[in-house]
């Protein structure tokens, strides 16, 4: 990388750190752990990464996503679609019951595990993007969406991303994009999105959410790939870990539309553990996974 790179300062980490948890955010048995991955969060902070042969940087993840919740239910997720291969690799992130991030534009994917870190530890998404991007000197061409398993999200967009860029954060969800067609994109994603509360599954929310954005004109640049990510403690395979839906599409002309085909087939074959097929509540209590849903788990031959 080029020498305008330097690594973070631990000093000015730790000072970071101490003032949020000084607001009652982070506790002091976290401040460790959370200094240790905040010195490698940066692009270029601590190890440095890998030269690529031609010299040149990696291209931009210009794209549209949404990080969102399902209160009711514990289900956490990120949706995305993209102009560049294999979207689903680079900016969805989440875990259960703390939250979830989308990282993107010129995409930090330190930012998805440390971002974690500090959803867990109990600072807000808008404290966790401030700590992500305040010593990131590749900050301006960020774009970053972060949700607590609680709710409440944030969104920030670098002054160097490419137009259109942007974002809207709203109770349970935060929507972002960057070389979009325009504001409508974010807009119209968010409208989908909120249309679907008490109607629809998470997943399907995400999904219209993903079509409205696209319809409104998406990806200036055209499509390519996309993913939907879904996280509930112990609703993953056989139980044993949260990733519930983890469903990518590389590479598609129509990457939405066969992700939506794909999340059909996932549903078929894995259904939910609280027996919905709606947004609204089954007679199964919400949220808590049937006794016998291990073993009816189908088994990879």
């Amino acid at each position: 990388m080029t020498d305008r790179n330097h690594e973070m300062s631990a000093k000015t980490m730790t000072g970071e750190i101490s003032r949020i948890r000084n607001r009652g955010r982070i506790g002091v048995v976290g401040v460790g752990a959370a200094l240790s991955l905040l010195a490698i969060a940066g692009s270029d902070a601590g190890e440095k990464a890998a030269p690529r042969p031609d010299k040149s940087d990696p291209p931009e993840t210009a794209t549209f996503s949404i990080v969102a919740v399902d209160r009711e239910t514990g289900e956490i997720g990120v949706a995305v679609q993209s102009r560049i291969v294999g979207v689903g690799a680079i900016v969805p992130w989440a875990k259960a019951g703390v939250g979830a991030v989308a990282t993107q534009a010129f995409a930090n994917v330190r930012y998805g595990p440390v971002g974690l870190l500090m959803l867990e530890l109990g600072s807000t998404p808008e404290q966790t993007i401030e700590l992500l991007t305040r010593q990131d000197p590749l900050k301006n061409r960020r774009q970053i969406g972060v949700i607590a398993a609680a709710g409440n999200a944030a969104t920030f967009t670098g002054d160097e991303c490419q137009d259109w860029a942007g974002g809207r954060a709203g109770d349970d969800y935060a929507v972002q994009g960057n070389i979009l067609a325009g504001e409508a994109v974010v807009e119209a994603m968010a409208k989908a999105f909120e249309a679907g509360k008490g109607k629809k599954l998470l997943a399907e929310r995400l999904l219209d959410a993903l079509e409205a954005g696209q319809t409104a004109g998406g990806d200036k640049r055209g499509k390519q790939s996309a993913a939907l990510l879904i996280v509930r403690e112990g609703w993953g395979y056989g139980g044993l870990n949260d990733r519930f839906r983890d469903i990518r599409v590389d590479e598609n002309p129509d990457p939405i539309a066969e992700l939506r085909r794909v999340y059909g087939k996932h549903r078929a074959l894995f259904p939910r553990p609280d027996g919905r097929t709606t947004g609204s509540p089954s007679p199964a209590e919400p949220g808590k996974p049937k006794s016998e849903a291990a073993d009816t788990d189908p088994v990879p031959r």
